[in-house]
């Protein structure tokens, strides 16, 4: 049984203990995750025993290629001229969707087209993403390459900044960097944040020339094969003063604990609570205000969620981020993230950056 007939098999074994007898797949993620068809627009519709793949003209060639398994219906025109011939045949009396995805004026096309017939068009949430969030070893690997692309780019960035660059300058280095080695189109847009700017968690890279002595936060992300990475590290060029020194000890020490103390079973919050205990601890609570991480995959944030709030248990098979900061609105910010994964309990940390 290949790849994408046991993630179907796991899929069809959820539907069943949720009484959900087919579901209709819009997320660009979950369509390439359970079918290996990576172009932007389609859908899947999954039953108990049939696996359809609608798509226009201008991929039926690379479904025929990337999803063999999938029965291929070609799509032609407005939804109302192929939906009725898509799951005509297939008695349906529900079909689901993804209510997290489908925008509210495609959910009226649909149930416009399906209530006349008798088929009810209900929401479900999540279904797909908990199937994503334990990986597999090959999944595994593919955000191994991108972590080490990262991690090239981070060293890189290290042995050639220098004082009197742009943030903006300082990023595209890196973004470059990473392409030439590598990784497909960034997950999302490199962060580079100097000064005051590091003060703000996901500052956008300006023309604010970077300074000596002041802290730089980047944050960046490789992809390969659609896997991505995430990695933070806070330089400063030149000589730190004492108050870096200090701000950036508090930050590490919190993620290192975590990374330690993280076990498999402990909720997202429980997690979240031991680094936040000790950046609270250190009279610096009141400027950590984001969780300590989530999970990354075929999307840069994807379940588990690692915060305050966060239920999610964390498991082996797992990967995550784990990324505690301070901000300070009148000097600026240190941010340190690894991407990690839980094995046999405990996490194992992909990032090898120096920090």
């Amino acid at each position: 049984m290949n790849m994408n007939m046991k993630r179907l098999k796991a899929l069809r074994t959820t539907l069943s203990e949720k009484n959900i007898p087919s579901i209709l797949i819009s997320r660009a993620e979950n369509r390439y995750y359970l079918s290996g068809f990576s172009g932007s627009s389609g859908y899947l519709l999954i039953t108990a025993d049939r696996q359809l793949l609608g798509t226009d003209f201008r991929y039926v060639e690379q479904v025929k290629q990337q999803s063999p398994d999938f029965s291929l219906f070609e799509t032609k025109g407005e939804v109302a001229k192929w939906l009725p011939d898509f799951i005509g045949g297939l008695g349906l009396k529900e079909i689901y969707f993804e209510a997290g995805e489908l925008t509210f004026e495609m959910y009226s096309k649909f149930n416009e087209i399906l209530s006349p017939v008798g088929i009810s068009f209900k929401p479900s949430t999540g279904i797909v993403e908990d199937l994503r969030c334990i990986k597999e070893p090959a999944e595994i690997a593919l955000i191994e390459r991108a972590v080490a692309v990262s991690d090239a780019a981070i060293k890189y960035i290290r042995g050639n900044a220098r004082p009197g660059a742009t943030e903006l300058q300082v990023a595209w280095e890196i973004e470059k960097h990473m392409r030439e080695h590598g990784s497909e189109a960034v997950p999302f847009e490199v962060i580079v944040a100097a000064g005051k700017n590091a003060a703000l968690p996901h500052h956008r890279p300006s023309d604010y020339i970077v300074q000596e002595g002041e802290p730089i936060v980047i944050d960046i992300g490789a992809k390969c094969e659609g896997y991505a990475s995430d990695l933070t590290r806070t330089i400063c060029l030149g000589k730190e003063d004492n108050r870096f020194r200090n701000i950036y000890d508090i930050v590490l020490k919190a993620q290192l604990s975590a990374e330690q103390q993280i076990v498999a079973g402990m909720t997202g919050s429980a997690a979240d609570a031991i680094a936040r205990d000790i950046i609270s601890a250190a009279g610096y609570g009141s400027y950590y205000g984001h969780g300590l991480g989530h999970g990354v995959g075929l999307v840069i944030h994807e379940k588990p969620h690692v915060g305050v709030t966060s239920k999610d248990i964390l498991a082996d098979g797992m990967i995550f981020t784990v990324e505690p900061g301070i901000y300070l609105p009148d000097w600026g910010g240190v941010r340190i993230e690894d991407t990690v994964v839980m094995e046999h309990g405990k996490i194992r940390v992909l990032s090898a950056s120096k920090k």
